[in-house]
């Protein structure tokens, strides 16, 4: 932070005259209350119009001397703690704005006290005072800013009520209260509470608690769930030894002639359980339906020690001006108009608390973190919180410190608004020899964005005006981290990136003309490799490119390669980059240089440089080095991926090296499948529903070195019905498969042995079969083997005819991989009895033996029966199943299967054979 000394944010001073000696004043989002002295008992009440101007409403009389006072926004009401006959009374004042047009009607009325409709033309034109009667004097107050529930601190408890819009009729709606919650903390005088947002500060002379309160998990008896509250366990801060005496949340004991005080302590998020401070919650509201049952989360506590001097301890030590500071969202969908206090969404929230010569402020949002500590040069009596200004008022002066509330909510929104690497602001320059000149900066950037963030911003006037400023500042910072030598030179993107400016424009900001050597900050190189190699849309001219070679030259040459595949630099002279990158490899040698040679060369025509360099490496290679640079083979230009020269050249002359390129760039997440499958058809110009030969290559590839079981299911998928596409459409590819099937079945796991039975099933079909024998054996292999899931690709395979060889083959190969044999015996009979035999011989073991007698054998015989000599075929078949049941089968069993009305001549061989078989054995 910085503090501004004789310099404060305010635009004018004005004196308000009172008619009343002044004791106490209190200020409202418009207004001005100010508290007479104990004699009168009367506040008066100003209104607070443009360019300071204080305007009298009226004034009103309090019951007693006001000990305390807060106005809330939400609802615009004004609490006060009064005392009257040393008693204390809490009180509300409602409707208090009827005093401007002149009435001097009050009405008093209890919390909760019901309002007749009588009366609802008087409450129109009269102030409301609501009495809040508490079983304990209250001590101190807080108005919750987002809602209006008013928190109220006594001794030993906390007290909620909620605020209540009760619509009396049509035309009239009245404020009221109710208690809904207790927060019961033993041994707890608080000296000061804030609450915003169900979250609660509390403050003692020397100690902070921050708790939230949480919706709990609501069961089915609600009303005990809510009565019972919430305690914590016993647990230590210090040793964890257990303290038995009753008085363990004092801070100070005085034991004979000795002062005791406990260590200070400072415990954030979980750990501030181990505070030693119980809390139970009673609810006190009316069980209905909609009763919210609630959770204490602990979120921060800190105890400070007494200031030590050799004359003893100092008494003045005490905490004051706890205040819990919220963040509203502004960049939301609501204008100008609609954009009201009901209606704005709560961003990140803050804490702050002050000791006589120290402040602290902590975030309390998702992290609970210290965002910084203020000292002050006086001791301190009082001090304000805005999202902008620290204003403190000490035995002096007025002194006032820049916050970083807004710059801490801004990231909380985007948490790479100001930083690639999340930087703690408060440790941002440590070390830095430019320190002055960053920090001042920041400061200037960070009150133009508290402004900013205001959220009264949309309805600014000077709106452009920040706007610009704000951009010129974010300037002014990225200039500093990229000409200097400092460990945050990453900010050097960000506040570029916020500021608006192209990369001509940075680089006419920090490179100096002509050819002189400069020396480059690592916060420049920073900020150009990151735009070079990030989606952008700007093109760089012939001489900012050749600069940029020039620049990353002398201070990062490794990056060479790299820079010049951004789309950004395809302005750049091919002959002056191919000039620096063999200076670099004379030193640093490497594939990715080669290929950005080559790919440079391609872009001069000069193909024999081409070729040169591409010798230089084997295929393997290469395409490994395409995975360190996938910007030598595909570009993203508007948002759409486009192929490059180079990826154009090798699909006509390379394919083979195109395709491995793409699947080491699949397997090192460089590129996605569908990613892939976009670039193929934008290569080979094909529709988004033609699938290109080479996409397909690319799958058949993939499938080699796939791992991944959900990858390879659904490229089997792919193939599967890219192949049965083709078949079924008599559509031939249009280039070259850069793979056989042979190649596939003796390179890739996935692909299988294509079966005896299924070649004698396609050797009965016709010849035009024979055209498509590539796709058709590849859909047969991947069918044969063990990896495709068939009931997946079922639907896929429904285009084919049963009527021809194939749709017979994929038929029956389907249904041997389901379990379903019978019905695959029940497909070959009739129509290739001569492949049944076969498929029985390769399919029907073990369990499925027994098909071959009681299937196959019957089957046979009924249809040579009906077919007499006329058909060969079966009568072989007939008789090498004869064969292999004799062979399995007793005497016994096997005369049992034969028909009555057969030949015994043709079935005699047979019956001796099995015969026979049961003598040897």
């Amino acid at each position: 932070m910085v503090q501004l000394y004789n310099l404060h944010p305010f635009g004018s001073q004005r004196v308000v005259p009172c008619k009343q000696e002044p004791a106490h004043f209190c200020c409202g989002q418009d207004v001005l209350f100010v508290a007479s002295t104990a004699a009168s008992c009367r506040v008066e009440v100003f209104a607070v119009r443009d360019q300071g101007r204080c305007e009298p409403l009226g004034s009103f009389a309090t019951l007693g001397p006001c000990c305390a006072w807060r106005h809330s926004s939400a609802g615009d009401y004004l609490v006060t703690i009064e005392e009257k006959s040393k008693a204390t009374f809490l009180r509300a004042y409602t409707n208090w704005r009827c005093m401007s047009a002149g009435s001097s009607r009050v009405c008093v009325r209890m919390v909760g006290h019901k309002m007749e409709e009588s009366y609802s033309e008087t409450l129109k034109e009269q102030m409301s005072v609501v009495e809040m009667p508490l079983s304990d004097p209250p001590l101190c107050i807080s108005c919750c800013p987002v809602n209006g529930d008013l928190l109220v601190g006594c001794k030993n408890k906390l007290v909620i009520f909620c605020l209540k819009y009760l619509v009396i009729n049509q035309n009239l709606t009245v404020l009221d209260f109710e208690r809904s919650l207790i927060l019961h903390i033993d041994n707890l005088i608080p000296a000061e509470v804030a609450f915003c947002a169900r979250h609660i500060a509390i403050t003692t002379e020397l100690d902070v608690l921050i708790l939230k309160l949480e919706l709990a998990q609501q069961s089915a008896d609600r009303t005990e769930q809510c009565a019972q509250g919430v305690s914590v366990p016993e647990k230590t801060v210090d040793g964890g030894v257990k303290d038995e005496s009753p008085s363990t949340h004092t801070l100070q004991l005085e034991l004979d002639e000795f002062i005791i005080c406990q260590k200070p302590v400072e415990l954030l998020g979980e750990e501030s359980k181990l505070c030693e401070i119980p809390i139970t919650l009673e609810s006190t509201e009316l069980p209905t339906e909609d009763t919210k049952c609630f959770q204490v989360r602990y979120l921060l506590f800190r105890r400070f020690t007494p200031d030590q001097s050799p004359f003893g301890f100092c008494e003045e030590t005490k905490l004051h001006s706890v205040q819990l500071l919220p963040v509203y969202q502004t960049g939301s969908s609501l204008t100008a108009y609609e954009e009201t206090e009901n209606k704005r969404e709560l961003l990140s929230l803050f804490c702050f608390f002050s000791l006589p010569h120290v402040g602290y402020l902590y975030s309390i949002g998702k992290v609970v973190e210290v965002i910084s500590t203020y000292q002050y040069s006086e001791k301190s009596e009082q001090a304000v919180l805005t999202p902008q200004f620290l204003h403190v008022i000490t035995s002096e002066n007025l002194q006032c410190f820049t916050v970083r509330c807004s710059a801490a909510a801004a990231r909380d929104e985007d948490p790479y608004i100001d930083t690639t690497v999340k930087v703690d602001y408060s440790r941002t320059y440590e070390n830095v020899k430019t320190e002055s000149c960053i920090h001042l900066l920041s400061e200037a950037h960070l009150l133009i964005r508290a402004a900013i963030m205001d959220p009264h911003f949309l309805k600014s006037d000077e709106k452009e005006e920040l706007l610009r400023a704000f951009r010129e500042s974010c300037a002014f910072l990225g200039d500093c981290y990229s000409r200097f030598d400092t460990k945050d030179y990453h900010l050097a993107l960000p506040y570029y990136r916020m500021s608006g400016l192209s990369m001509t424009e940075v680089l006419k900001r920090l490179v100096s003309e002509g050819d002189e050597i400069q020396t480059y900050e690592k916060g420049l190189i920073f900020y150009l490799t990151h735009s070079l190699n990030e989606d952008l849309n700007e093109e760089l001219s012939k001489e900012s490119g050749n600069k940029i070679l020039q620049i990353f030259y002398l201070a990062d040459p490794v990056q060479l390669p790299h820079i010049l595949c951004s789309p950004c630099m395809r302005n750049v002279c091919p002959l002056t980059a191919v000039k620096y990158l063999q200076k670099v490899e004379k030193m640093m040698p490497s594939v990715v240089l080669t290929l950005t040679k080559a790919f440079l060369a391609l872009k001069m025509g000069d193909l024999i440089m081409y070729e040169h360099e591409m010798d230089s490496y084997k295929e393997t290679m290469l395409a490994c080095g395409f995975t360190g640079q996938p910007q030598l083979l595909r570009q993203r230009k508007g948002g759409i991926v486009m192929p490059t020269e180079f990826a154009v050249h090798l699909k006509e002359m390379q394919p083979g090296l195109l395709v491995a390129a793409t699947v080491a760039l699949h397997e090192n997440r460089k590129i996605e499948l569908e990613e892939a499958d976009t670039f193929f058809k934008m290569l080979c110009s094909n529709s988004e529903n033609t699938i290109p030969q080479l996409l397909v290559d690319f799958w058949e590839a993939l499938l080699v070195v796939c791992s991944q079981e959900e990858i390879l299911q659904e490229l089997l998928l792919r193939l599967t019905s890219q192949y049965v596409w083709r078949i079924s459409k008599k559509q031939l590819p249009e280039t070259k498969p850069l793979k056989t099937t042979e190649d596939l079945i003796n390179s890739c796991n996935h692909f299988g042995l294509i079966f005896p039975w299924v070649t004698s099933i396609m050797s009965t079909g016709c010849s035009s079969d024979k055209d498509y024998h590539e796709d058709i054996s590849r859909l047969q292999s991947l069918l044969c083997s063990q990896s495709i899931n068939v009931a997946s690709v079922l639907p896929v395979l429904e285009p084919l005819p049963e009527a021809d060889t194939v749709g017979l083959a994929v038929g029956v190969l389907c249904n041997t991989r389901l379990g379903r044999c019978e019905e695959a015996l029940e497909q070959l009979l009739p129509r290739c009895p001569g492949a049944a035999v076969l498929y029985a011989q390769h399919e029907l073991r073990g369990d499925k033996q027994a098909l071959w007698w009681n299937k196959l054998l019957p089957e046979l015989c009924k249809r040579t029966r009906l077919m007499g000599n006329d058909c060969p075929v079966l009568i072989s078949a007939l008789k090498e199943t004869l064969s292999v049941v004799a062979m399995e089968l007793e005497l016994r069993d096997f005369v049992s299967l034969l028909p009555e009305d057969g030949t015994a001549a043709f079935f005699l061989p047979h019956v001796l054979h099995c015969s026979q078989r049961k003598l040897l054995t």
